[in-house]
């Protein structure tokens, strides 16, 4: 396996609407600050990999025109995954792989706020049985808590507690949306949003987007002082059908992570993409993460969720941790799809 690292790492100050600016504009600042993070101009970049969906960008090829923010001339090897951008940084893994190139820089941005993001996210579901249904995504997270409660895998108290948790690491976090001291038992005041959710429970709607630069081997060690080597890296997929899975566990997040290797050590930092509470606490189970790992501690999809990139920033959060000296070894995790249903994860270390 040839060694591949995050050397650079740049994201928006997340926000419930960015209506000035466009998302060309919304980028190219944070192209200009990853490049410069790496230290290094685009010439030196052999392969650029994007993650959006035109479905939040409301026309065809979006991500043509966002190349714009790069610039795509002289000609440049690109490619486009129609995913969460943590997925363009696993296809920019690969490439590296084979040999092809040796730097790559990855964006990723969503503009939730211009439409009806629960009815957009139903169009994920597949399109003969639940498609038609347009269920929407916080109904079938709604789904999925219930089943989690009823089955005594956890509780809306738990549930609280990560909210408020998330809120409370986001106080160190200038970029994220939401952030403050809040006790749990204040939030369990509050109204059921979809029972039984909360809107605490939820993530905000959030307009965002993030840069993430890879280097390989001797030039990774040549640009950044102390690079976030991915030492493994895997995704797996569940089925479309909600009915022949078990909600309450992510199987997919399990045999992902044996794969990535996350239990062959110990891990200080995980960054995990849990959009809701109780999503959170079934990452735990699946990673077997024990207390003594510092969870989220950005504050995580809960307190910004710009859609397509969270989870790639969940990959540049956990692997600041490691230039900052504050981990070894980093747990970042994607999803994508309703309940769950898609998850990649990766494993980061300082040496």
């Amino acid at each position: 396996m040839r060694d591949v690292a995050i050397i650079s790492f740049a994201q928006t100050a997340h926000q419930r609407a960015v209506s000035h600016i466009n998302e060309t504009e919304m980028l190219m600042p944070l192209l200009g600050e990853a490049l410069r993070g790496a230290g290094i101009s685009k010439d030196r970049v052999d392969f650029v990999c994007s993650g959006s969906s035109d479905y939040l960008a409301g026309q065809p090829f979006s991500f043509v025109m966002t190349l714009d923010a790069f610039g795509p001339w002289p000609p440049i090897s690109e490619s486009h995954v129609d995913m969460d951008g943590a997925w363009a940084l696993y296809e920019a893994w690969v490439k590296m792989q084979m040999g092809h190139i040796d730097v790559a820089l990855i964006y990723a941005y969503g503009k939730s706020s211009p439409g009806e993001i629960r009815r957009v996210l139903s169009r994920q579901l597949d399109p003969y049985y639940l498609g038609p249904l347009w269920v929407d995504s916080v109904s079938l997270a709604a789904l999925q808590a219930r089943c989690g409660l009823e089955a005594g895998a956890f509780t809306v108290e738990e549930m609280a507690e990560v909210a408020a948790a998330s809120r409370r690491q986001a106080q160190s976090n200038p970029f994220a949306q939401l952030a403050g001291d809040v006790d749990a038992s204040t939030l369990l005041q509050q109204d059921e949003f979809v029972a039984p959710l909360r809107k605490h429970d939820c993530p905000p709607i959030t307009d965002g987007a993030a840069v993430v630069v890879l280097a390989a081997g001797d030039v990774a060690r040549e640009l950044c002082d102390r690079p976030a080597w991915i030492r493994g890296i895997d995704h797996r997929i569940e089925p479309h059908a909600l009915g022949v899975r078990d909600l309450t566990r992510s199987v997919s997040t399990e045999q992902a992570a044996a794969r990535a290797g996350v239990g062959d050590g110990k891990v200080d930092v995980a960054e995990l993409h849990a959009p809701f509470t109780h999503q959170e606490l079934i990452l735990r189970e699946a990673l077997a993460l024990d207390d003594a790992v510092a969870v989220n501690p950005s504050g995580g999809a809960l307190c910004a969720n710009p859609i397509m990139a969270a989870g790639l920033i969940r990959f540049g959060e956990a692997a600041s941790r490691i230039w900052r000296g504050e981990a070894d070894r980093a747990v970042a995790h994607a999803t994508s799809g309703p309940c769950l249903q898609q998850n990649l994860v990766c494993v980061l270390e300082g040496a």
